[in-house]
């Protein structure tokens, strides 16, 4: 059974979330973490938030808003993920990693709102 677009990229931006957290509740409990990882944390989550509120919208114009913050936390999630990779002696590969979903969520979100906006 293949799964939908939508349905994958309510699935990706769970999946992405859980990793997210599992990946911070690794980081030192150091005064330095504290705020990257509260940022870093609702802007990830608020991907996948708000892919699933679209579902729920009242209006195309409402989904397109929903979809719109969801790329917003997803290029800020990106922003985050570099100041831990560039700034700390955090290991490189599994950031890079959760670099390239954010990014790849970026992608479809930005391809969608193209299409739902006819601008392809």
């Amino acid at each position: 059974m293949k799964i939908s677009n939508k349905e994958e990229l309510k699935h990706r931006s769970y999946k992405f979330s859980i990793k997210v957290v599992k990946f911070t509740s690794k980081l030192p409990n150091q005064r330095v973490f504290w705020v990257i990882i509260d940022q870093l944390l609702r802007a990830a989550m608020s991907i996948g938030a708000n892919v699933i509120e679209a579902r729920a919208a009242s209006s195309k114009r409402d989904f397109i808003r929903f979809f719109e913050i969801a790329l917003k936390s997803a290029n800020e999630t990106k922003y985050w993920l570099g100041i831990l990779r560039d700034a700390t002696n955090i290991e490189k590969e599994e950031i890079n990693s959760l670099l390239k979903e954010a990014d790849d969520l970026s992608n479809i979100l930005g391809a969608s709102l193209l299409t739902l906006k006819n601008k392809r």
